[in-house]
């Protein structure tokens, strides 16, 4: 299992957002970074998709963030 960046975000919220909203869809995600962006966003949440889900998680995450964050 190699791991892929599906996507950055500023904040930590969002970022769990991102992360449950793949897990409904059955992808399974980690967060990197977490409880960073207090230091002003210069160190972004990362999250990480086995490389098998890459395609599909940005899929999702691009296809209705408007709806989930």
């Amino acid at each position: 299992m190699a791991l892929v960046e599906a996507a950055r975000f500023h904040n930590d919220l969002e970022a769990d957002l991102a992360r449950s909203r793949l897990a409904a869809e059955g992808i399974d995600s980690v967060l990197f970074d977490v409880g960073m962006s207090w230091v002003g966003a210069a160190i972004p949440v990362r999250l990480m998709v086995d490389e098998a889900d890459e395609d599909e998680a940005r899929r999702l995450l691009s296809r209705d963030r408007d709806e989930w964050v």
